[in-house]
């Protein structure tokens, strides 16, 4: 084997490699750069142009970190605090479990309540924050949170909640994310405006639509086996002409639009 040549066809390789990963952070910087750089005076007239509905937050500038987690497993002393129900494990990070007796989703007036649901019933209920109700499937989904923030979207920390047509809780599946450790190395928020901004200018907003609210969270960055990476991300409400609630999400670091797969929840709840 001529290892002369095997050297220099590595190091040719490699540099291509190299300048491919170059212009890639070389892009991306400049997607950043070209979304911060979005003025008030632009994004105003846009909106005005489009009769979009949207009141500047104010920002204080911050730096954020991503978040690394592992996939939970669910134990049998777990198992043990909840009562009234009986559960099937699949591969120890998803439980399925069927209440004995069932639990009604709405309250007195008719409204869905699942605070008392998620207390009782739930490991860990607390750190779950409703995102959905879906009256013709009879189910309700969950997003878990962490310090304080959602976690959008993600297969591995999700609560699925079902109903029967009297209203009656009958069963639930649940997945959890663990061990969330910060990166050290800090990165600068996008601010909301410049989030806002980055829908306007890319056509992604309707005309004659509201922004309801701008709200930070997470989304998968990078997903492994066991372990995942959040990127901290902006989820903006947007109200239609027609009443219509839509949701977009926007990486809060690259400035980047996250679309989610639309049929993720029917995936979850299979």
């Amino acid at each position: 084997m001529d290892w002369n040549r095997t050297k220099t066809i590595f190091i040719i390789v490699f540099s291509i490699l190299n300048i491919f990963l170059y212009s890639l952070y070389v892009n991306r910087q400049m997607d950043v750069g070209d979304m911060q750089v979005i003025g008030k005076t632009s994004l105003e007239e846009t909106l005005q142009l489009e009769n979009i509905t949207y009141s500047p937050i104010p920002f204080t500038k911050k730096e954020v970190s991503y978040l690394s987690a592992h996939m939970a497993t669910f134990t049998e002393e777990d198992l043990k605090q909840l009562n009234n129900q009986s559960f099937v494990l699949i591969d120890k990070t998803r439980l399925l479990s069927h209440l004995k007796k069932t639990v009604k989703a709405r309250d007195g007036d008719g409204n869905y309540e699942f605070d008392d649901f998620l207390a009782k019933y739930i490991l860990k209920g607390d750190s779950y924050a409703l995102w959905d109700v879906d009256e013709e499937e009879q189910r309700a989904v969950f997003f878990q949170r962490v310090k304080s923030e959602t976690i959008f979207y993600s297969p591995n920390a999700m609560l699925v909640v079902h109903w029967d047509e009297e209203g009656n809780i009958t069963h639930y599946e649940q997945r959890m994310l663990e061990n969330f450790v910060s990166f050290n190395h800090k990165k600068e928020l996008l601010s909301q405006d410049a989030a806002v901004g980055s829908l306007v200018t890319r056509g992604y907003l309707k005309p004659d639509s509201t922004v309801v609210q701008v709200k930070s969270g997470y989304s998968i960055l990078v997903q492994l086996t066991e372990t995942q990476v959040f990127a901290p991300t902006w989820n903006i409400q947007v109200k239609l002409k027609d009443g219509t609630i839509e949701n977009y999400f926007i990486n809060a670091i690259e400035g980047k639009v996250i679309e989610f797969q639309s049929d993720l929840l029917e995936e979850q709840t299979e």
